[in-house]
């Protein structure tokens, strides 16, 4: 394990146990043997539905007060949460006249449970939804109890409980139950709450609200009581929580559930703020409220425990004054925001002016002058209580005396004139803050615990940090919160980085008090001088200087290789530079249970990013193609560039007194360059901010989440095409036939011409007219519409490219289903296509011929390809490599193009190289065709001649050739015209070596296409080269590959992470492009899915982008985010493609699969709306053949504990199982000795710790054994989500708690990795009882629970997977023992099998002599050959590792023992004895131990 992963885990072991305790850690034996499990089944448990006694309230209200109200009350939720309890007792038995308040408490904690555990809620209420609006009531009822509660008042905690789950309920608006409760409370009817004088301003200036409000009164002339209340709900919440704040005192003791619920209060406020049909009209009644200031001004806010309650104030306060016209939804520009607060101050100079002639001098000044907080404070500050209420009572801001019903308000003196400066105070532009906002975090950033949590958030208290839910507020809002996520999460990273590199250095304090390192870090360098050079003058209008540079020195004195990854630190890397100042005395031992800050002694952290190394003169060594000098000794010093808004920050912080922090840095930090790129990307973000950010208006609204979500599908778009070409789409008339069941096919032609490629004109789809008379045109359309469902097709031929084979285009060959055909209709077609592909329904092949469709029917448009992964970019771009695309037109970007498996290069470089060499091919057939005409002269020496050429010479022929043959169109006799082709053709002699006779035709029809497709050829050659004549005038590399991606690439791939850090290099560049399409869509974060959107400026204010395909299975796992506080808290984890899933934008799902066996497909087919097998899953043998050894093609293996121990957990959230390592290791053995190739079997693991154990436990078993070796691969299932391979071995790990695979995503993943056969590892009993696992665990409990061989079997096997086996033929294994053991016997059998082909001493000696060997000193040095066994990559890059590194040891078949050491450490291997004489030491054990008896494996 290493060191980082036990420093940062061990960092917070004390919140870690606390954060157990909290979460509830149970285990099986505790929960079987719990009162809570005795209680279940008797009364609610699945597993005991006909014992079950008659329902008793009695039973919820002992549960309630003795499990839910008690001690340990975290652990006792889960238990109940996990048995069911919400799901089979409490909502089934829910009714509002006899419910309860424990009935409704433990309804409300246990779905607030489920939130914090992040599986389903709402389904459990949507089966029996006639009480919720019942029960939705009586949640508000207790929220509010001492206005018309009908039971006894609730406790704080308790509310805080309803307050989450009423801000559960307004953050699930689509789903429908809760959207129509919620709405109700926040619509135009709570306005009744506001002052009346308020409410007739507001009106006025919204006279459609006051058309709504009047038709509003007419309805409800007397309302009832009950509707009255819930239009005061909102109001009096709110009055209930300011009661709550107030009461709080400045000094002394203070219950910590008092400010959890202000702080809960806050974040639903928040929440209900930032989003626009909630905020509407609740952000009026807010602001009526005074409840930001009345915070403002409250004793918390000043407190110690309220550091958190003021950040998540700052938050509301940002939000109440956010950018946006609450009325239309439009966002506001600065230049309107400017023109509101002018409105504002003026309104109040007018009250100043009419009321206080002693403030005449403020009535008459300009609003500059008075507009900031100094200047009010002065103003107002001799006016006693009277005067500001006055104002204030003018301004309709308070009521003129607090009575009934506004008996709540607040008018002293302190409380009105805060009021009056907080709402006429200039507030700082958000864009202005953005760009004055340092990217590089601080150490006042990077340790606070409220905006970056400790890694094990468990989900109890709310953060200042914002959320990412279904609807933004604008665009800005929407980048906003991504930026700050983004930053945040990196920040996160970057704070683990610091951490492990600085305490690895050790800095202790010396005897005369400076800084000593008694350590060393790979990652980071003590600084030896550092002084900035450079501080630039600030650009016009700008406060910070427009470029800061500094010179670090470090000394290299480290090994080799890790002085050349210092020596490699590239422009723009980032480093950051630290400051410690430590007060431990020399030799202190880093202790990482400790604090980490007061440890080490840090001080301060800043950024900088690398501009390059300077040379021995000083100069920065530019990066380029020569090979950079050579430095002599190890003083090296680096140019970087300094965050200058931090630096200005930092300049003012010193004239204010503070210390100079770049005085002191002490320590230079790197980190790894794939994790490094948050800088460039948080660059991107802004410049998208402060640039006019264009989104296609058809995609507009759906992006923030509001309007008709279906309203970018093509149906809905008014430039859908009516025709469409399918090109080489279907295979045959059948194909196109069963590929539209619900359509009509009309076709003229005869069945017999009946051919692809077609065209096809859908006659349903609207006829593009003109916009007169529209209303007619769309009855007359959807009058169409309904009456032909049908499809005209129209067969249409290819035109030949020439007479070489080579010139025929390459064909789709696979036979796609109807809905894979809508879903390439659907792509082809303009708007937004969203395609739901669950595991091996095909959608790589889906979006390859989507590109491929587009290409040919839009030849003009350019698409752009995005994915998460280089290795999914990789397979989409083999797969377009095998179909009819030019080569010339396909771009990779990026680094990952080194891993395609073909020798081209479609790299920026290799496309150059590509086309320069094509060029000369080119041109060598323009000389070929030169001599077969007989010209004389330089014709092909550049593209500019060749040209010329074909103008004057090629193309006079060919018309001169064209009048010859026109003449003889009426010619009969074949011969002779046949004859007058080849005499006429000008072009024959450079097709002498095509396929012969040239022309073949048998009417002059024909011959006359087959003189075109032959001059087509010849054109084309000349067409590529005009192409090409760009690269004659370009002399640069770097010129020459930019045409390339702004001019001549039709299809450019590149990753999500490329589009980001690289978008202001493409925009500059002018790159421009027509179509996305984004496969693995659910696993790209949102920001990076919208990023790719606008990689090219607008024109004349428009995004040309036409079409958006999505690709991607929100079923399946997100994206990764590290920090679980960003992943649970603000949701951060959900792909746009979810978002938009959720939203209901139309999706097409793929619903065919062909990758799994049918059985093993059932194991996760229940999680899609529909999904069927192949037909050939029935057809092909590999599927209808058993697998060898095994009795069934899937099974779950139970795994008891060993040794009394199942999972363990030697460092916190390392889980690690030795017994199931072990099962499934030997498992891996005994196919391997069956004959199963090793490339055909993956281990996949739930957890990280089991993976290193696997491996562990594999390379002490088998790693090094030629017979056995390495599997494919041994991985997360995590990792492996995207992969597939034939046989799969699940280790599920854990037998405690069911841990993370509770998230069915992760489950669908695990089981749908396997094609033949799939054997999973774990602990039943735990995992059979979990609700959201149930669908799958009861198919796998179906079979027997002990592993069951067939033995005798090898592989392959002529058994179908439909034979029985008779029992008595059959192995049960019953216990990992047990396995071991039989793989033994096994492996001893196979070895003396193999005694007879091991070569002889005699033979072996005659192998050696014949070794070639420089030196006889060296000959018994010489090697053997041996066969080179699987090994992992890690293992690989191992051996070819630098010499400093051990190699690894030759496998010998050393004597095992049938035990598992549990804590004694593996022998040390020696490493003395030369690698030759082991590898011959190897081979001579080998043959004698064949024959002799070995002791028992160790297992």
């Amino acid at each position: 394990m290493k060191r980082r992963s036990q420093t940062r885990a061990q960092t917070a072991k004390d919140s870690s146990n606390k954060s157990k305790e909290k979460a509830g850690a149970l285990t099986l034996d505790q929960f079987s043997s719990d009162v809570i499990w005795q209680v279940a089944s008797q009364y609610w448990s699945p597993d005991t539905k006909a014992e079950h006694l008659p329902y008793s309230a009695k039973v919820i209200e002992r549960i309630y007060n003795e499990e839910i109200g008690g001690t340990h009350r975290a652990r006792r939720i889960n238990m109940l949460e996990f048995s069911q309890y919400l799901e089979q007792y409490l909502w089934p038995n829910y009714k509002r006249e006899s419910a309860t308040h424990a009935h409704l408490m433990s309804i409300v904690i246990m779905a607030n449970e489920k939130f914090r555990e992040r599986v389903q809620v709402w389904n459990v209420f949507e089966e029996q939804p006639e009480q919720y609006p019942d029960f939705f009531r009586h949640v508000l009822e207790s929220c509010l109890p001492d206005k018309g509660a009908k039971e006894a008042r609730s406790t704080l905690r308790e509310r805080t409980a309803l307050l989450m789950f009423l801000n559960h309920c307004f953050n699930s608006m689509e789903i429908e139950i809760c959207r129509e409760q919620a709405k109700r409370l926040v619509s135009l009817s709570m306005w009744h709450c506001l002052q009346p004088r308020r409410r007739e301003q507001e009106l006025r200036e919204v006279p459609k609200w006051r058309k709504y409000w009047k038709r509003l009164l007419k309805k409800d002339k007397e309302p009832k009581a009950e509707v009255l209340w819930e239009r005061y709900f909102m109001q009096n919440l709110i009055i209930d929580f300011l009661d709550i704040l107030e009461s709080i005192p400045a000094e002394g003791e203070i219950k910590p559930g008092l400010v959890h619920y202000c702080e809960r209060f806050l974040e639903f406020i928040i929440d209900l703020e930032a989003l626009l049909p909630t905020r509407r009209f609740f952000n009026t009644v807010l602001d009526d409220c005074h409840l930001i200031v009345r915070a403002l001004l409250s004793p918390l806010v000043r407190r110690e425990e309220g550091k958190l309650f003021g950040q998540l104030l700052d938050m509301l306060k940002f939000y109440t004054r956010f950018e946006i016209n609450d009325v239309t939804g439009n966002s506001l520009t600065d230049h309107d925001m400017t023109q509101l607060h002018y409105k504002k101050i003026t309104s109040l100079q007018r009250a100043v002016f009419a009321k206080f002639p002693s403030l005449r001098v403020f009535a008459l000044s300009n609003v500059a002058t008075v507009d900031n907080r100094e200047s009010l404070e002065q103003h107002f500050g001799g006016l006693d209580g009277e005067g500001l209420k006055q104002i204030a009572t003018f301004l309709n801001l308070v009521p003129e005396e607090v009575a009934a019903p506004f008996e709540w308000h607040r008018l002293d003196e302190a409380f009105l004139r805060e009021l009056l400066i907080t709402r006429h105070e200039k507030r700082c532009s958000q864009l202005e803050a953005l760009n004055e906002m340092p990217l590089y975090p601080t150490e006042q950033v990077v340790w606070d615990e409220n905006v970056v949590p400790s890694e094990y958030y468990t989900g109890d208290s709310c953060l200042a940090l914002p959320k990412l839910n279904l609807q933004f507020l604008t665009l800005h809002d929407y980048l906003l919160r991504n930026f700050n996520l983004f930053r945040l999460e990196s920040t996160y990273e970057i704070r683990q980085d610091i951490e492990d590199a600085v305490s690895r250095m050790l800095p202790w304090q010396s005897e005369d008090g400076d800084v000593v390192f008694g350590g060393w870090a790979r990652m980071a360098l003590p600084i030896a001088s550092f002084a900035v050079v450079e501080v630039a003058k600030p650009h016009i209008g700008e406060k910070k200087p427009s470029r800061v540079r500094a010179d670090v020195g470090v000394t290299l004195s480290v090994r080799r290789e890790i002085k050349t990854e210092w020596e490699n630190l590239r422009k723009h890397d980032v480093c950051f530079l630290i400051t410690v100042k430590p007060t431990q005395p020399y030799g202190t031992k880093y202790n990482p249970r400790e604090p980490f800050i007061p440890q080490v002694g840090l001080v301060s952290v800043r950024g900088c990013e690398v501009e390059g190394m300077l040379d021995a003169n000083g100069r920065v060594v530019e990066d380029g193609p020569e090979p950079r000098p050579q430095l002599p000794g190890e003083q090296r010093c680096y140019r970087v560039w300094l965050d200058s808004n931090q630096y200005r920050l930092d300049m003012d912080d010193l004239q204010d007194g503070g210390d100079d922090v770049y005085e002191s840095f002490n320590i230079l930090m790197r980190r790894k360059p794939k994790e490094n790129n948050f800088k460039a990307v948080l660059e991107t973000i802004r410049h998208l901010m402060n640039t006019e950010c264009v989104v296609p208006p058809w995609l507009h609204d759906i992006l923030l989440g509001y309007g008709d979500p279906g309203a970018a599908h093509y149906s809905n778009m008014p430039n859908q095409e009516r025709s469409l070409e399918f090109n080489d789409t279907f295979l045959d008339y059948e194909h196109l036939k069963g590929s539209f069941p619900s359509y009509e096919l009309k076709c003229e032609l005869p069945e017999k011409s009946r051919l692809p490629p077609y065209r096809l004109i859908f006659e349903d789809v609207p006829v593009q007219k003109d916009s007169d008379g529209e209303e007619k045109e769309k009855n007359e359309q959807e009058l169409e519409a309904a009456v032909s469902k049908s499809i005209v097709v129209q067969p249409y031929k290819y035109e030949a490219r020439g007479p070489y084979p080579s010139d025929k285009p390459k064909q789709n060959t696979i036979r796609f289903t109807p809905t894979q055909i809508e879903a390439i209709r659907a792509g082809m077609q303009p708007g937004l296509t969203l395609v739901v592909g669950p595991p091996g329904t095909g959608k790589t092949d889906v979006a390859v011929q989507i590109i491929s469709n587009i290409y040919h029917n839009q030849p003009n448009q350019r698409t752009l390809i995005v994915t998460h992964s280089n290795q999914a970019l990789n397979q989409l771009f083999e797969k377009i490599m095998a179909l009819d695309i030019d080569e010339r037109h396909l771009l990779r970007l990026g680094h990952g193009e080194e891993a395609l498996e073909t020798e081209k290069d479609y790299s920026r470089y290799g496309r150059v190289n590509y086309v320069l060499a094509k060029r000369m091919d080119l041109l060598n057939q323009v000389q070929r065709l030169q001599e077969a005409l007989g010209v004389s002269g330089d014709n092909a020496y550049t593209c500019e001649t060749a040209g010329y050429f074909y103008l004057y010479n090629v193309m006079a022929r060919w018309e001169k050739f064209q009048d010859q043959i026109r003449i003889h169109q009426e010619e009969a006799d074949l011969d002779k015209l046949r004859a007058l082709f080849e005499k006429d053709f000008p072009f024959g002699k450079f097709f002498a070596d095509a396929p012969q006779p040239l022309f073949k035709g048998s009417t002059y029809e024909d011959l006359l296409v087959t003189a075109e497709s032959n001059f087509r050829y010849i054109s084309d050659i000349f067409t590529e080269l005009e192409e090409f004549r760009a690269f004659e005038l370009l002399r640069t590399g770097l010129d020459r590959s930019k045409y390339l991606l702004v001019k001549e690439a039709k299809i450019i791939a590149m990753t999500c992470t490329h589009a980001a850090l690289k978008r202001k290099e493409l925009v500059n560049l002018g790159f421009r492009y027509d179509n996305i399409l984004m496969e693995e869509s659910a696993q790209i974060l949102e920001i990076e899915t919208f990023i790719p959107l606008l990689l090219q400026n607008p024109l004349d204010g428009l995004n040309r982008l036409k079409r958006w395909i999505m690709i991607g299975d929100h079923h399946q796992l997100p994206p990764v985010i590290k920090n679980m506080a960003f992943q649970k808290y603000s949701n951060m984890e959900q792909s746009l493609f979810t978002r938009l899933v959720r939203l209901g934008v139309p999706t097409v799902d793929l619903d065919g699969q062909g990758r799994a066996r049918a059985s093993i497909c059932s194991l996760y087919k229940w999680r899609y709306k529909k999904l069927e097998d192949l037909q050939h899953i029935f057809e092909r043998d590999e599927y209808k053949q058993a697998n060898p050894g095994f009795a069934h093609d899937y099974q779950l293996i139970n795994v008891e504990d060993f040794k009394g121990v199942g999972e363990s957990e030697p460092n916190p959230y390392f889980y690690q199982n030795l017994a199931e390592a072990e099962y499934v290791v030997a498992v891996y053995m005994y196919m391997r000795l069956l004959g199963y190739p090793a490339e055909k079997v993956s281990i996949l693991t739930t957890y990280n710790g089991q993976k290193h154990l696997i491996r562990d436990v594999i390379g002490a078993r088998c790693g090094n054994n030629p017979l056995i070796g390495w599997p494919h691969k041994i991985t997360t299932v995590d990792k492996y989500q995207g992969q597939q391979n034939d046989y799969i071995l699940i280790s599920l790990v854990r037998t405690k708690a069911v841990g993370h695979l509770r998230d069915v995503r992760r489950l669908v993943v695990a089981m749908s990795r396997a094609r033949l056969g799939l054997y999973v590892f774990g602990r039943v009993s735990l995992f059979k009882n979990c609700l959201e696992l149930q669908n799958t665990f009861k198919l796998l409990t179906q079979r027997s629970l002990k592993l069951v061989l067939v033995p005798g079997d090898s592989y392959p096997t002529e058994r179908l997977s439909t034979d029985t086996v008779p029992t008595k033929s059959l192995k049960s294994i019953e216990n990992m023992s047990e396995m071991a053991q039989y793989v033994y016997e096994q492996y001893m059998a196979k070895m003396e099998d193999l005694k007879d082909t091991l070569p002889s001493e005699e033979e072996l000696r005659a192998m050696r002599n014949k070794l070639p060997h420089e030196d006889d000193d060296d000959d018994e040095g010489a090697a053997v050959p041996e066969e080179v066994a699987e090994e992992p990559p890690q293992k690989r890059a191992a051996k070819e590792a630098p010499a400093g590194k051990k190699a690894p040891e030759v496998f010998k078949p050393t004597p095992i023992l049938n035990e598992i050491a549990m804590d004694e450490p593996e022998p040390e291997k020696s490493q003395d004895q030369p690698q030759q004489e082991v590898q011959e030491e190897a081979f001579d054990k080998a043959r004698q131990e064949s024959s002799e008896k070995v002791p028992e494996a160790q297992f």
